[in-house]
Formats: structure tokens, sequence, C-alpha cells
């Protein structure tokens, strides 16, 4: 079990090495269900009411700071947060995940919203829940796991950059006349230009919110940090009439209920707009989710419902958008806090939605006290926190290709787009894979001992050190499968048969296949002979599929029945 919540790319890994989960018809049974079947009694109640709590008080200046971040009111936030909060709790597969706003989606929403509007994101939030819903009922909650160990390094580095940088205008209360650029290149050389506006009571605001956060988890981990440190932060701008910007004075005062639910309008060109975006947040949402939801696992030695988890996550983003949320995704460090704090199920997170919403309907008028300079802060340190600063540095000094995919990832992410990082990391991850496997297909060259009388040397079949033997090891598919041929134009002179022991081989692809049915056709030409050893039934069966018969190629069960299969094809 772990202690604490584990870093990324160590989820990454735990998820690579977990076993993918059988289908059953439970698979989209909520945790809450199975919960409630072994008996919930009033000591769980008790222990998630604690627990709901706690992750509330961290879940408040986080769901503010992020919608910020976002570029939307703190109020989409707190929407965020309690709608689909509760709904990823209530029909979510794992016990413990803890659903809301999230800092990786800081970038993608930010720039949906410059580019189509608060409507415009409200649509893509609910049309990506819907595909949400789609990847579930399609089972692929159990292959989103596959993610690459670099690329998830390199994205969760490039998210902490970009997320640091867009607090940057309010760590310094910096003033942007024409806004701040969405491009990182274009965004820094604006703060730069800006760097004569530097307020400096935020930045000792942000610089002092910053360090309570951080000696608190020293020295008091237990306590709410986050919470306390902005708190703080308001009181002192408050009783010395600091002069920073706060919630009230950029966004007014915070409605004290959820709205009305009300459909984003679906009409054909908003789709078309929406849907590029709404794909985004589909890819990241499932990833980030599941991610969490492995988080979850293990810190409690539980197992979650992959594609439960997916259709909860879908069906959580459709009911934030209705009531003017944005993009509800699993929170790894509201997940780990729920699962310290006790938690004995879905209940503490249907709870924590709940405290948010009473949060709002008793305080919300306190929430336009907090200083932007201390949420800026508060996101800063999460910014650093989520920078894998030890596991890039390993990965970069170990191994130059796995360098090579995690700095084209975090490149891509700082500089280009989100999806585009994921998906040139993974491309580039995966070619790196086909090499070394290529690299570790190995091929052997030999003779076959045996005497003349053994090979039907008198029946003109060929003397046995006329045979030469090729004794593959290792995955034979189209990243090897040209080896073969650089191979047989290393002979100096072609044998009257031509072995090659598949008893290494535990799969080939079409590719592999079909470079032997080449190899028999050629050998056919030039009046030899192909033999297949030792091929497994799936082998086997897919050298047929690729046109390899047994009139083209003799296929023998092991090599020392080579001699007479060839007497017996030579009296034919």
């Amino acid at each position: 079990m772990i202690s604490g919540p584990p870093t990324r790319s160590q989820v990454a890994a735990i998820m690579a090495l977990a076993p993918i989960p059988s289908q059953s018809s439970s698979e989209f049974l909520p945790k809450l269900v199975t919960t409630l079947r072994e008996g919930y009694r009033p000591a769980d109640l008790r222990a998630d009411i604690l627990a709901g709590l706690t992750v509330a008080i961290v879940a408040l200046p986080l769901s503010m700071a992020i919608a910020i971040a976002s570029g939307v009111g703190p109020e989409r936030g707190l929407f965020t947060t309690i709608i689909g909060g509760f709904l990823v709790s209530a029909l979510g597969g794992s016990r413990f995940q803890i659903g809301g706003p999230a800092g990786a989606f800081i970038v993608l929403v930010a720039a949906c919203v410059t580019q189509i509007g608060i409507e415009g994101l409200l649509l893509a939030t609910f049309l990506s829940g819907g595909c949400l819903v789609i990847l579930a009922l399609l089972r692929a909650g159990s292959y989103v796991r596959f993610i690459p160990y670099p690329v998830t390094v390199g994205f969760t580095a490039g998210i902490a950059v970009i997320i640091f940088s867009s607090q940057i205008k309010d760590l310094f209360g910096l003033s942007l006349p024409g806004g701040e650029p969405a491009e990182m290149l274009h965004k820094v050389a604006a703060l730069w230009q800006a760097r004569g506006s530097l307020n400096p009571a935020a930045l000792v605001v942000a610089g002092g919110t910053a360090a309570v956060i951080v000696g608190i988890k020293r020295w008091a981990p237990k306590a709410p940090n986050l919470l306390i440190a902005v708190s703080l932060a308001a009181v002192a701008v408050a009783a010395f009439g600091l002069p920073v910007e706060t919630i009230h004075s950029r966004f007014g005062q915070l409605p004290r209920v959820p709205p009305a639910p009300s459909l984003p309008g679906l009409g054909l060109d908003a789709v078309q707009a929406a849907l590029p975006w709404a794909l985004s947040f589909t890819l990241l949402g499932a990833i980030e989710s599941l991610l969490s939801a492995v988080v979850a696992d293990g810190m409690s030695g539980r197992r979650h419902r992959p594609n439960a988890e997916l259709l909860a996550q879908g069906v959580a983003n459709c009911g934030a958008a209705l009531f003017g949320g944005f993009c509800v995704t699993g929170t790894i460090a509201r997940t780990a806090t729920n699962v310290r704090a006790g938690s004995r199920g879905p209940v503490s997170g249907m709870l924590h939605a709940i405290f948010v919403l009473l949060f709002m309907l008793i305080a919300a008028p306190l929430a336009g006290y907090i200083p932007l300079a201390a949420l800026a802060a508060v996101l800063a340190v999460v910014a650093w926190n989520m920078a894998e600063k030890e596991e890039m540095w390993h990965l970069a000094r170990h191994s130059r290709a796995d360098a090579v995919v995690l700095l084209a990832t975090f490149g891509l992410v700082v500089f280009r787009d989100l999806t585009e990082g994921i998906v040139v990391g993974f491309a580039l991850a995966g070619l790196v894979f086909i090499n070394r496997m290529s690299a570790g297909t190995r091929i052997e060259e030999s003779l076959l001992p045996a005497t003349p009388a053994e090979t039907g040397a008198e029946a003109g079949g060929g003397g046995a050190s006329d045979v030469v033997v090729y004794h593959l090891n290792g995955p034979w598919f189209f990243g090897a499968a040209a080896r073969l041929g650089a191979v047989l134009d290393q002979v100096s002179e072609q044998p009257s048969a031509f072995a090659v022991d598949f008893a290494g081989v535990p799969l080939i692809d079409s590719s592999g296949a079909y470079s032997f049915a080449l190899l028999a056709r050629k050998m056919a030409r030039r009046g030899g002979q192909l033999v297949i050893s030792g091929a497994r039934p799936e082998v086997r069966r897919a050298l047929h599929q690729a046109g390899v018969h047994g009139d083209q190629v003799l296929f023998v069960a092991d090599l020392g029945d080579i001699p007479a299969a060839l007497a017996q094809r030579a009296a034919v």
C-alpha cells in the first residue's frame, strides 16, 4: 500500500503493470451500490462525513483558483465541484474518486473560452460528456492506461509550466492592457513588457501565502494548509487595506446557489465549433480520471472499474454543463486526501459536494475578500508539486530515446497544444518501442547436425550439411521482418533446404508472416525447400493466413524431424 499520493509517473507504471480487468456484468455497476450491499454502518457514515468535510476544505480554494485561471468566474468552479463531484462519486467505478475541476484543464479551457466563449465551453463540456459515455460503452476504459511513462512525465511537467506561467500576472499584480496571450512565447513577451506595473503588495501577499502553505505542510501536514493560507491572506488584505485585486473587485459577489439547469445551444455551427474542444477534453479527462482512480487503488488496496468510471465522468460532465460548470475529471490530490482522511466509500465524495454547496449558501459573500494573488500562489505551489523533476532528470540521463520522447512531449505541450503533445509523444514512444522490440529479436544461424543416412541423401534429398537453420527468438513483427531478408543476402551459397526454428517466437504479425510467404516462393524458384519448425498454433495460423501453406513449406514439430520430412518430400 502507498502511504502518500504517488507521482503521476508512478501511477502510470502501476497502470502498466496492473492486469486488464475482465469484462463482466458488473463492470458498469457504481461502487456506491457495492459499498451499500456490503453493509453501511453508522460508523462508516461518521468517517465519511469527516473525510468529505476535509476534502471540501481542500476543494474550496482550488475550485475557485482553477476556474479563475481557466478564464471563467470562480462560481463556475464551485458549480463544477458541486454537480460534477456529486455525480462522479454517486455513479463512478472507484470507491474514493473525487471529481471536480482540475489544473490539467486550465490551458484547454482558457483557450476554448478565448475562441468560442463561455457558451461554447459549456457545449464542449456537454459533448465531451457524451464522448466519455461512448468510450465507456465501447469498454475503452481498460486501454486508456497504456500511456508511455516518458509521455506521462513530459505531459505533466508541461502542464505544470503552463499553470505556473498563467499565474505570473496575478502573482506580481501586473497590468496587461491588451489581455494575456495564450501562446507561451507571446505570453512571456507580454509579461516582460508589463514588468513596470508590478504591484509590491500583490507580490507580498502571494509570497506570504506560498510560505504559509509550504510551512503548514511541513510542520502540520494534517492541517488544511490551502484554506488556512488563503483565509489569512484575505484577513491581511482587509485589515491593512492592501491595494490588491480580490474576487469581489474582479468578479462581483458570488451567487449563493447554482443556476437552474439549462441545455447548451445545439445548433449545427455551434456543435462544429465546439466538437474539437470536446474531443480534447475527452482524451485528457479519460487519462486524468483513470490516473486518479489508480492513485486510490494504490493507497487503499481496492480496485476500480474503469468503464464505470468513464461512464460516471461522462454523466458528470453533461450534468456540470447543464448547471453552468465546465470540465469534470478525477482529481489526484483531492482523491488522495479523501483516502488519507479515512473515507469508507463514495458517500464521502458525495458529501464533499454537499459541503461545498453549503458554503455557497452560507458564506459566499466572504469569498469575495479572497485576494487573487493568494489564489495564484495556491496554483503556483500546485504547479511546483506537479512537475516531476526527479523523474525527468532520471529519464534524460538513462535513456536517450526516452529523453527524446519526454522533451518532444514537454515542448509540444508548452509551446503548441496539449493534445498534440500527447499524440506525438505516444507516436514517438511507439517508434522507440518498435525499435527496441526489433533489436530484441535475435536470429542465430547453424547447420543441422545429422548423418547422410538420416537426411535421405541416397534418395536425392541432400546432405545434412546442406540444411541451414535459423533460430528466431522474440516477437516477429513488421519491425523485425526486414532483418530476415538482410540475413538471407549474407548467405554465400544457396542451401538445398532452409529451416527456420520458430520455437522462440511467441507471436507474429501479418507483415512478419508475409515475409515468410515471400521467402517460400523465393526458395521454390531456386529449387530449395523451406522448413518451419516448432511454430505455435497461433503463429502457424498467422502463417497460413499470409499464404504459407504445406505445398510450399514443410511444417515440422521439432528440428529433429527435419531429416525424415525432407526424405519423405524428396520421395514424392
